[in-house]
């Protein structure tokens, strides 16, 4: 299947409690997202919406099958090294299954204030703090040098970080 112009993708941040499961991306050669800590989620396939992509992927992921996920935000990621990205953001606090081995990285509960101290994304700060806070539904721009976060916009509006 081709990939559109801008790449579309789901990031999931599964709650329990005052913990994220949190991804460790240490398994794939090449990968942007090396020795980062990331929620889960992944690229759309042909015809999927958000939530179809966002399931699909979560339980590809972790084994689990969200029942009960919110569409929290947009975020688009900019950047001079990689192609543009929509990335489409979740939580979720409820799933069925069991969890199983992720073949892309290290699933682990992390404390969500422990979390700020591991690998990350800057831009992952922002989106964090948003979703901690339980903003409305947002839109955020990312614009990466390298990366170094050069950039960011909150609902159309430039965002000091």
């Amino acid at each position: 299947m081709e990939e559109p112009a801008v790449l579309n993708t789901t990031l999931c941040y599964l709650e329990r409690g005052d913990q994220y499961l949190m991804l460790h991306r240490v398994k794939k050669k090449n990968d942007l997202n090396h020795d980062k800590w990331i929620g889960v989620g992944g690229k759309f396939l042909e015809g999927e919406t958000p939530e179809e992509c966002v399931l699909r992927e979560a339980k590809e992921e972790t084994g689990l099958t969200l029942t009960n996920w919110r569409y929290r935000g947009l975020v688009t990621f900019l950047s001079d090294t990689w192609e543009g990205e929509y990335m489409h953001l979740f939580t979720a606090d409820r799933w069925t299954g069991e969890q199983i081995v992720c073949n892309e990285g290290d699933l682990q509960w992390i404390g969500k204030r422990e979390l700020r101290k591991l690998p990350l994304w800057k831009g992952d700060h922002i989106f964090l703090d948003l979703l901690e806070s339980n903003a409305p539904f947002f839109s955020l721009k990312l614009r990466y040098e390298g990366e170094t976060l050069a950039g960011a916009a909150l609902n159309g509006k430039p965002f000091k970080f």
